[in-house]
């Protein structure tokens, strides 16, 4: 997977020689000798992935790197910090920073190139995630921030089957997450399976394969989103290499310090939140588009677009398809006399008596108003007239309960069915809605059919 990288080095002869190798295999590569010109740069063209030295003149990497992440624009770019010191108190401080990895100089351009191909994994991931919230918010349909964006109180799933050493895991994450112990690769997938925000694994486990545990994590549904940390030995660069492939998130090397294991672990619950707060807001924001926010029924953008594809399936030959038009009788009556509180009251009711009464295959919508249609898929005229009765009966036979007051209410319905290849959904919604009128016409609280033909 290629991607476009900001290479930020202040040596040219490194710059030079890194952007080389990135080139060769691919990547799109954009250069920068300082901090500033760095953040210029990120700022004007945002790259997928910033690899920045931490030695610089001016801005070193490490201010760079905090800049970068209080940038809300750019913080979701991933970070790979750069350097020749290789000490405990330099790596910590980088990833405190918010950088995704830590390389020690001279770089082995194995481990750098299998790390990219999985931080471009992940940008691509939240970058479509983010295209489809702020597609969400400029339809003026996104929900209220999330408030479980935080990096604590995750459920922490360790596999080990070193128990000593998935204890010594287990203690050191406790301070801030809740850690679940699997010594079983075969209960570990099943406890992946419910709300767990991190799987740390020992690569090096020796009982059992813990390359196909990470295979069989990130195949199934529900802990293909979940990150996992793996515990490596650096010196087995094959395993290390394929875990990245395979899909592990991020590295901690044996022997690990725990100051890391709980930044590291920090760092990608943090990440796996924000990615599940994107999801929930799309997932909520699609909700929206075709749910009316009042009744819960689907609304009639939905009812059209249903509508569209039955008529498709009718032409072909399948079974026609019969709509119902209902209308509250006198709903302005209800709104003057009691007013607009209880109107709505008696709308979310006559919404939830609808539902009942409608057929599994049915699909019950508010349409406008006080006007609701029921859409029926392969339904003859005398099949949709006994529905539509039913649910007259099942609305007029009792008082609706509005706060303390006991409102009769009644409905009129107009039901048509489709005529074959020529016909058009808006046909068929116009001879139902003429049947209504007739039902109101009529006197009200009546069902009236007009047949395909007339």
């Amino acid at each position: 997977m290629t991607a476009r990288i900001l290479l930020a080095d202040d040596v040219e002869g490194s710059r030079r020689v890194l952007e080389d190798k990135l080139t060769a295999e691919y990547y799109q590569v954009t250069t920068a000798a300082d901090g500033e010109s760095a953040l210029e740069i990120a700022a004007r063209e945002p790259p997928d992935i910033i690899l920045l030295d931490l030695m610089m003149p001016g801005l070193d990497g490490l201010q760079v790197c905090r800049r970068l992440k209080a940038d809300e624009n750019l913080r979701h770019i991933p970070v790979v910090l750069l350097t020749a010191l290789d000490s405990r108190e330099a790596r910590l401080e980088g990833l405190e920073a918010g950088a995704d990895e830590f390389l020690s100089k001279p770089i082995d351009d194995v481990v750098l190139l299998a790390r990219l191909r999985s931080l471009a994994r992940l940008k691509v991931m939240i970058d479509e995630l983010r295209d489809r919230e702020e597609t969400s918010r400029k339809m003026g349909m996104t929900p209220l921030p999330g408030t479980r964006l935080g990096a604590s109180g995750g459920r922490v799933l360790v596999v080990d089957d070193d128990r000593a050493e998935a204890l010594a895991l287990a203690e050191d994450l406790s301070a801030e997450h809740r850690p679940l112990i699997e010594t079983d690769p075969e209960k570990a997938l099943v406890s992946a399976r419910g709300a767990v925000d991190l799987a740390v694994i020992n690569i090096a486990s020796r009982s059992f394969d813990a390359l196909r545990l990470v295979a069989g994590l990130r195949s199934g549904d529900p802990s293909r989103q979940t990150p996992i940390l793996a515990v490596v030995d650096p010196e087995d660069r094959a395993r290390l290499l394929k875990a990245l492939d395979l899909g592990v998130n991020d590295l901690l090397s044996k022997p690990f310090d725990p100051l890391e294991l709980r930044v590291r672990a920090r760092a990608l619950i943090r990440r796996k939140r924000y990615a599940d707060y994107l999801r929930d807001t799309v997932t909520q924001s699609m909700e929206l588009a075709v749910t009316d926010p009042l009744t819960g029924l689907n609304n009639r953008r939905y009812m059209m677009s249903r509508l569209d594809s039955l008529f498709e399936a009718c032409r072909e030959g399948g079974e026609p398809v019969s709509l119902m038009m209902l209308d509250i009788d006198h709903f302005k009556r209800v709104n003057d006399t009691w007013g607009h509180t209880r109107g709505d009251e008696v709308l979310r009711e006559a919404a939830v008596r609808l539902a009942a009464s409608v057929r599994a295959i049915d699909l019950p919508c508010r349409y406008g108003g006080e006007e609701f249609v029921v859409v029926m898929p392969a339904t003859r005229l005398s099949d949709a007239a006994r529905v539509a009765e039913r649910i007259r009966g099942a609305i007029s036979s009792e008082a609706f309960l509005a706060g303390d007051q006991e409102i009769p209410v009644s409905v009129s319905v107009g039901v048509s069915s489709s005529e074959g290849g020529a016909d058009r959904p808006e046909s068929l919604l116009r001879r139902a809605d003429e049947a209504l009128y007739e039902a109101k016409s009529a006197g009200r609280n009546q069902v009236v059919l007009r047949s395909p033909r007339g």
